[in-house]
Order: structure tokens, then sequence, then C-alpha cells
């Protein structure tokens, strides 16, 4: 086999490689008799067809299995020879013409147009000097968040009075039956549902419907279905309930004591404020975590300039420029880029796509280096994880990624990459620098995360935080926008994220 390299500019490379028409013809030969024993063809014995009958009725077949065969290992073999790696797939060019190969006395000829990866000598991770922001846990920080948790958990005492009407912020107990043209339909009836004025977890017109009403009282409420409702039998349709007051209950002063850590299963306030604590720890961890890594990344991006492979640069830039598209046609496009032109857009966002690329290339150089390693367990884990976020849906999830390799490699990325960001972090010197809870979260795109609400132990049948998955429950829900539609049979692709600055940091 002759390769000789035609062309070579930057990361591209192409070669020609032709294989000697006695070579090639000693391939076939071969595949022949490796095959023959199992052939069986009219007026032969099993095993006992001559190879010249098998050369002239398979040889186009069989030629092609051996040039399939052929090519990728040919391509293999000439980049191991040079010490180069692929960065994409080999696109391979055939220039002869099989047929005539197959006759013998033709040399086989074939061109590879290939992208490498770069040569690079990556960082020493004890070179890096990283800043890690850490904040204490403050005291008022935990009674803030015990404040807002006996605000979200409100308790109600009963309006004895018998004149006692309904008013904004009142909790109904009521009975209801829903119609439509007369007709109840499937799950829209209810028994003591708890209806608190105000809250809209109802949908429109529901609760308001219920001021000034007194225990006792039957109330017809007229309401109509939002049109973007998650049951399409139910959206924008018109529907009565008929509603029987049963009690009527004004807010009361929680007080933030042992009762309120009891409802959240915990045996007394101090346990409660102890789990507050635990909870803003991890989150803190978590966070200084993240800006260290971003620390990191931004270190290593300025330490490293090398050609890029255009095909990952351009894949990664069209993962992005979906997302801002999508942006643009939505509406959601970040203010400081409103007034842009494409053109602008895309250079800017062409280099983020280019940050993106260089750093994976050097977390990957490096991880190589330290033989970082995914085991099969944690992408199991990972996949596990990720079915839970789709109820009912797991086992769907799961297939959908034994079925599709690209999905499970998307899982296995960003595990790999946060196993090598640890291990330089390890080796780093690393420095940390005390500071505000503020401060830690700041330049975020998300706020940290408010404490959980209590779960209600009864679901009320028309709130509005349940999955449109539910509806055939509860028609009279309003569907949550934030919620994925019921059916899907695998899980939604993960968008990168729109935002510039989130775009800057990801790697």
């Amino acid at each position: 086999m002759n390769v000789t390299e035609t062309s070579s500019e930057g990361l591209s490379r192409t070669f020609e490689i032709v294989v000697p028409a006695k070579d090639l013809q000693a391939r076939l030969d071969a595949k022949i008799e490796e095959i023959r024993p199992q052939v069986r063809l009219k007026g032969f014995r099993p095993g006992k067809v001559p190879s010249s009958h098998i050369k002239k009725v398979f040889g186009d077949s069989i030629l092609g299995d051996v040039l399939e065969e052929m090519m990728p290992k040919a391509v293999q073999d000439t980049m191991q020879e040079r010490g180069l790696e692929l960065a994409t797939q080999p696109k391979i060019e055939v220039k002869s013409d099989p047929a005539e190969v197959r006759k013998g006395g033709k040399d086989f000829q074939f061109e590879v147009s290939v992208e490498v990866m770069p040569a690079f000598e990556p960082a020493d991770p004890k070179t890096m000097k990283v800043t890690r922001p850490v904040a204490a846990i403050e005291d008022q920080q935990v009674e803030d968040a015990l404040a807002e948790l006996a605000a979200q958990n409100k308790s109600f005492k009963p309006k004895t009075a018998k004149t006692a009407k309904a008013e904004e912020g009142d909790l109904v107990v009521i009975d209801f039956v829903g119609k439509i043209d007369g007709e109840a339909f499937e799950g829209g009836s209810a028994t003591d549902a708890r209806v608190v004025i105000g809250d809209g977890a109802f949908i429109p017109g529901f609760e308001e419907q219920l001021t000034g009403a007194k225990a006792g009282e039957e109330r017809e409420l007229k309401v109509t279905f939002p049109k973007e409702y998650g049951a399409k039998h139910l959206a924008g349709k018109e529907a009565i309930f008929e509603t029987t007051v049963k009690s009527i209950e004004a807010p009361a002063e929680t007080t933030i004591d042992d009762e309120l850590a009891k409802n959240f299963g915990l045996e007394d306030l101090a346990a409660l404020k102890d789990a507050l604590k635990k909870r803003f720890e991890r989150e803190h961890n978590a966070q200084s975590r993240l800006r260290a890594k971003r620390d990191l990344l931004d270190q290593l991006d300025a330490a490293h300039s090398f050609d890029l492979p255009p095909s990952m640069v351009e894949q990664e830039f069209a993962t992005i420029w979906q997302e801002v598209s999508h942006a643009i046609e939505h509406g959601h496009l970040e203010d400081e880029d409103k007034d842009k032109s494409e053109d602008q857009l895309k250079e800017e966002y062409r280099a983020i796509a280019e940050r993106r690329v260089r750093l994976g290339l050097v977390l990957a150089k490096i991880g190589q280096g330290a033989n970082v390693q995914v085991t099969q367990e944690e992408v199991s884990r990972a996949i596990n994880q990720e079915a839970q976020k789709y109820p009912g849906q797991e086992r769907q999830v799961v297939e959908f990624f034994q079925k599709n390799p690209n999905a499970v490699a998307q899982i296995r990325a960003p595990i790999y990459e946060e196993k090598v960001v640890d291990y330089i972090l390890e080796l780093a010197n690393v420095s940390e620098k005390t500071v505000s809870r503020e401060a830690l979260f700041d330049d975020e795109d998300e706020a940290p995360a408010k404490p959980a609400k209590k779960a209600a132990a009864k679901k009320a049948p028309a709130k509005k935080d349940e999955a449109k998955a539910e509806t055939k429950k509860a028609p009279a829900k309003k569907a949550a926008a934030s919620k994925k539609d019921a059916g899907d049979d695998k899980p939604a692709a993960k968008k990168a994220p729109a935002k510039k600055t989130a775009a800057k940091k990801k790697s």
C-alpha cells in the first residue's frame, strides 16, 4: 500500500492511497477461501464450489466487503504511522472502478480527507493558581429561611360566625362537580377541596367567584379553560362548576416553633435549623466549586493557543446558534444583544464555540495523561438520574439511551469533564477567599434555590402545579408551562444556554 500526502493546510490533510492490484487480488482470494466452505450453489456439493466460480458469481459483492474492511484500516494505519489523531470522521473518495479492479491488473486508488487533532502540550496543573470563594452560613440566613418556610406553610383557623363570608386569603373547603354543556366530565369533581382565594392555584375565575360565599351556600362558578390548557379536550371550553361551600377558614399566624419542624418530619426546631444549615452548606460548597472551576477554565483558556479543527468548531457553533435563534424567535434574547446585527451575534457566539472546543481539547489531553476514566457504573447512575426527571416514563428514557450511543456520549462527557477538573484542582494551588453569600452567587443565571415547600398530603384537583400528564385526573388544573407533555418516549435534548454569560462560562 502506497500513501502520499497530497495536501496539508492547518489541521486538514488529504492522502492518496494506492493498493497494488496484486495485493488486492490476494485479499480477494483470501476472502473467497474464507467463505468457500459455507457457499451453497446448485450443482455443487456443499463446500466444493470452485473459487473461480465464486469469484465469477459473487466477485463484485465480495470485493465490496474487502474494500469496506480495508479502507478504514488503511486510514487508521496511515494516522498511526504519522502520529496523527482524527478529529472528525474521514471522508473517503474512491478513484478507481471496482469492476475493473476485480478483473485484475488495475491498482485500487482512493483519496482520504481528514481533520486531525492539534498537537500541543497542556499546561501543568501544578502551575495553576485558583481562587475558591467561600461564604460562611450566617444565623440570619437560617432565620430568613425559617420565616419563608413559615409563610409557605401558613395555617388557618375556622370562621365560626354564621354570617362569616369568604375573603381574599381565606381558605374555602368545597365540594364541586364540573360540567360542560350540562355533562359532568372526568376528573372535574372533588370532595373537600381546599381553595385559598388569591393563591392563583386554580384556573382563572375559579377562586374569585368564591369571594363573599358563606358556609353551606351553593354556587355555580362559570369559568373558561385556558386555550393552552394541558388537556386538549378541555382547552378553551366554557364550564360550570356546581359548588357547595362546606367551611371557611381565615389565615392564622404560623409560629416558628417545634410544631413547624414536625410538619417537615423533624423532631424539633433545632433539628429544622440544623437541616437548613446543612442544606446551605451543600449549596455554598457546590457554588464555591463552580466558581473555582470557572477560574480554572479561564486560566486554561488563556494559557493555550493552537489551531482548532474547523468541523468541531462548526458543530459547537451550530448547537449554540440554534439556541440563540430560538431566543430571537421568541423574544428571549439578552438585552445586551437585542440591538446587535446577526453578523455581530454570530461573530461573538463563534468565539464562544471556539473557547468551548479549545477547553474541551485541553481537558481531554490532561485527562488522557492522567488516565482519567468514566466507569459504566457512573454512566448508568447518570442515566437513571436523568430518567427520574420523567416520572412514569423511566423505562422509555433508559431504552432511549440504550439505543442511542450518541446520547450516552452526551451523558458521559460532563462526567469526564468534572473528573478531570477535580484532578486538576487537587494538584493546583487553590487559595480560599472569604466573601458574602451575595458575592458568592453574584453574576449567576439563577438565584440560590429557595426552601422547598412542604408536600401536600392530598392533591387539590384544580391546582396548577401538576404536570400535564396529570390532566386526566384533574381537568380543572392550570397547565404548568414548565412541565413536560405526557407521552414523550425520550428525554428532551439538553440545550446549551442561550444566555451569552452562561455560554461563555460553559466549557
